[in-house]
């Protein structure tokens, strides 16, 4: 069955291959719940960061700058602060075609998605060039839209009632223990678990006037 982490996967592969060659950039995040302490704001910005500058031939003199006096301060290096990676995130792909691919937006914690979201409306607000590529629960669809209203179109993937039937009567039917189970057992895996799978990804994609095309 199709899962979120699949769909992220053949986005980024389709888009790193029509994007060779160009002015084009693609970065990704996968959140993951077993690290989301470590998952802040801004090590997920400073990884998409580091990406995006990873990516091009020169760095622009104000991010190179903003480098530079972070390793002046006292106490030495360090990552910078969340405006600062979100500054340096506009000035890059405000002459640069970006795509910024999220993965399992529900992994992150609820105050750190809004963040996060919040400053990903800044990038593109400054960066008509910017497209936003989510992968998530159903739940964090309405926190998208409202993050980003008037720019998303959402549509539900993952595997239909019927299909998850399917795989559950073969699995069934493969059964080494048969007398395990009874009918009304049965009855209720058949009912219960195609309720709680299915639609179970949703996926968000900023939206452009007029539409967005790779040349």
């Amino acid at each position: 069955m199709l899962t979120g982490y699949d769909v992220s996967s053949l986005v980024v592969d389709n888009l790193c291959g029509l994007s060779r060659g160009q002015n084009t950039v693609v970065t990704c995040f996968y959140l993951d719940f077993a690290a989301r302490e470590e998952q802040s704001v801004a090590s997920i910005l400073g990884s998409l960061l580091k990406q995006v500058v990873g990516g091009i031939e020169g760095v622009p003199e104000e991010v190179r700058r903003t480098f530079e006096e972070k390793k002046m301060t006292i106490g030495g290096w360090g990552p910078p602060p969340l405006p600062d990676i979100v500054r340096m995130l506009q000035i890059i792909t405000s002459s640069l075609r970006t795509f910024v691919c999220i993965d399992a937006l529900g992994q992150c914690p609820a105050a750190h998605r809004v963040k996060l979201l919040d400053s990903l409306q800044q990038i593109v607000k400054s960066s008509p060039r910017t497209r936003i590529f989510i992968t998530g629960r159903p739940h964090v669809q309405a926190e998208i839209e409202k993050c980003l209203p008037g720019r998303v179109i959402s549509m539900s993937v993952g595997p239909s009632k019927n299909h998850i039937m399917e795989y559950l009567r073969l699995r069934l039917d493969e059964d080494e223990i048969p007398d395990a189970m009874d009918e009304c057992l049965e009855a209720d895996i058949l009912e219960k678990i195609p309720e709680n799978m299915s639609d179970m990804y949703v996926w968000a994609m900023l939206l452009e006037i007029p539409p967005y095309k790779i040349h």
